[in-house]
C-alpha cells in the first residue's frame, strides 16, 4: 500500500514498486508508478534495475538520482510531466534505451547532458514543453532516431544536426518562436519548409477540450487564415496536414484520455499479466 507523507509526497516502498510491475503483452517488464504525487526519486527502484520499462510519469519529481545509469535493462523511460531541471549525465549508460519522454519539465539547455549522445539506440526522444532553446551536438550521434518532440519550447532555429539524421521522419516544432514562422505573416510553415514533418494526433487520443481547439484552428486553416484576414495556405500543403496521420503521437499525455502505453502497444491494460512479488 501506498503511504502518503503530507508535504513531502508519496512514499513507495520496495514492497509497493514490486507490485507496480507488470508483464505487457509485447513481453516487456514495466514498472508503472504514474500519477502518484511522488516528489523524490524512490531509491528503492535502485533495487529494481532489471525492469525493461519505467514510467514515473505525472508526478512531482525534481531531481533524477546520479546513478540512473544504472538501470542497465531500461528500453522505455517515462519522465513527461514532472518538475525536473536537469539530467545526470549517467543517463548516458542506457544505451539500451528506444524510447526517452522528457516532455513537460523544466528542462533548459544547460540541463541536457552531452551524454544523451551515448544513446545510440533511441528512436524515440520526447523533449516538448520545456523551456529549451538549444540541443546538445553530441546528438548527431542519434543515427537511429526516428521521432523528435520540440513543441512548446524556445527554439528560434532548427538544431544543425537535425538535417544529417538520415532515419529522423518526424519532428515536432509547433509554437516554436522559429524565424521563419515569424517571416511570414499568418506562422505557418510553407511547403518547402516541411522538410520535418510537423504532426498531429489522433484525435480518438485527445480529451474534449483538445480536440475542440484542433478542429477550429483546422476551420480556420481552410478558411485560409485565422479570422478570416485573408492569408493563404497553400492547397497542396492543407491536404498533407489532413491526410498525414500517425499512430504512437510524441504529445503530452496528460491530456489524453488514456495513458501512453495504451496508445504504445494498443491493448488494454486489464490484459496484462500482474506480477506478484
Amino acid at each position: 500500500m501506498v503511504k502518503k507523507r503530507g508535504d513531502k509526497g508519496t512514499k513507495v516502498t520496495l514492497k509497493t514498486a514490486r507490485k507496480a510491475i507488470w508483464m505487457t503483452p509485447d513481453g516487456r517488464c514495466r514498472l508503472t508508478l504514474s500519477n502518484m504525487g511522488i516528489t523524490i526519486f524512490p531509491k528503492c527502484l535502485l533495487k529494481l534495475t532489471d525492469v525493461d520499462e519505467l514510467d514515473l510519469s505525472r508526478n512531482l519529481i525534481q531531481t533524477l538520482p546520479n546513478n540512473i545509469g544504472n538501470f542497465l535493462s531500461l528500453r522505455w523511460l517515462d519522465l513527461h510531466s514532472n518538475k525536473l531541471e536537469s539530467v545526470p549525465e549517467s543517463i548516458g549508460n542506457l544505451v539500451g534505451l528506444t524510447h526517452l519522454n522528457l516532455a513537460n519539465n523544466r528542462l533548459t539547455s544547460t540541463g541536457l547532458p552531452s551524454s544523451l549522445g551515448s544513446l545510440s539506440n533511441l528512436k524515440s526522444l520526447n523533449l516538448g514543453m520545456n523551456q529549451l532553446d538549444a540541443l546538445p551536438p553530441t546528438l548527431v550521434a542519434l543515427e537511429n532516431l526516428q521521432e523528435l518532440g520540440l513543441f512548446d519550447n524556445l527554439f528560434v532555429k532548427m538544431p544543425e544536426f537535425v538535417k544529417v539524421l538520415c532515419n529522423l521522419t518526424k519532428v515536432n516544432v509547433v509554437r516554436n518562436p522559429l524565424s521563419y514562422a515569424r517571416g511570414n505573416g499568418a506562422g505557418v510553415l510553407k511547403k518547402s519548409e516541411l522538410k520535418e514533418d510537423v504532426y498531429l494526433a489522433n484525435e480518438s487520443s485527445l480529451c474534449k477540450t483538445c480536440l475542440k481547439k484542433c478542429k477550429v484552428q483546422r476551420e480556420e486553416f481552410k478558411r485560409g487564415g485565422k479570422g478570416g484576414r485573408g492569408d493563404r495556405v497553400d492547397d497542396d500543403m492543407l491536404e498533407e496536414k489532413r491526410v498525414k496521420t500517425y499512430s504512437g503521437l510524441m504529445v503530452p499525455n496528460s491530456v489524453a484520455k488514456v495513458n501512453q502505453a495504451v496508445w504504445r502497444i494498443k491493448h488494454n491494460p486489464a490484459t496484462q499479466t500482474l506480477i506478484c512479488a
